[in-house]
């Protein structure tokens, strides 16, 4: 179990995480379901790339210095925190009674291109009817609760890095 647990192989398993996720998202989702990604969906996405970069560069040069596993701790939570809380953004909307569920306006790629970038992330999370759509249930869960599963299991492995790194280094004696 030891070997399980090690700050190399928990990065390696957020990496893995992250392909996993991103590979469900565009070769299922997208791809195969023929689902696009409303602007919830790519901010939860980018999230991702973030955490699995950071635990990419953690587990490629396995850093030994408390300083420099603690910045790479922090920028991969940065990366996942974002996704979890836009996903439990999504989750919130799609719970939303129909009468109080937003509009839907122009999409992402007309907002960046006419909106400063504060006005377009207000915009995004404000939500609009795009992301309140249930489009496809597994066990029940839409997309977004699946998600923030995902999302959810990844902080407590984040919460475990940290206890790794912090954890003083004990000598064997036999």
């Amino acid at each position: 179990m030891q070997k399980l647990t090690t700050y190399r192989s928990l990065q390696v398993f957020l990496v893995l995480m992250s392909i996993i996720g991103m590979s469900f998202a565009l070769f299922f989702l997208q791809r195969y379901m023929g689902f696009s990604p409303c602007p919830l969906c790519i901010f939860q996405r980018i999230g991702l790339i973030v955490m699995g970069g950071f635990a990419f560069i953690a587990a490629v040069f396995n850093p030994k210095s408390k300083a420099i596993r603690l910045l790479l701790w922090l920028g991969s939570l940065a990366g996942i925190t974002w996704s979890t809380g836009v996903a439990a953004r999504h989750v919130w909307l799609q719970h939303l009674p129909a009468d109080q569920v937003p509009s839907c306006g122009p999409g992402l790629d007309y907002w960046l291109d006419t909106l400063p970038m504060q006005q377009v992330l207000n915009e995004v999370f404000a939500g609009s009817g795009e992301c309140a759509l249930v489009d496809w249930r597994f066990l029940g869960l839409s997309i977004p609760e699946q998600a923030l599963i995902l999302f959810s299991i990844l902080l407590i492995v984040h919460a475990v890095i940290l206890f790794r790194i912090l954890k003083p280094n004990q000598t064997r004696r036999f």
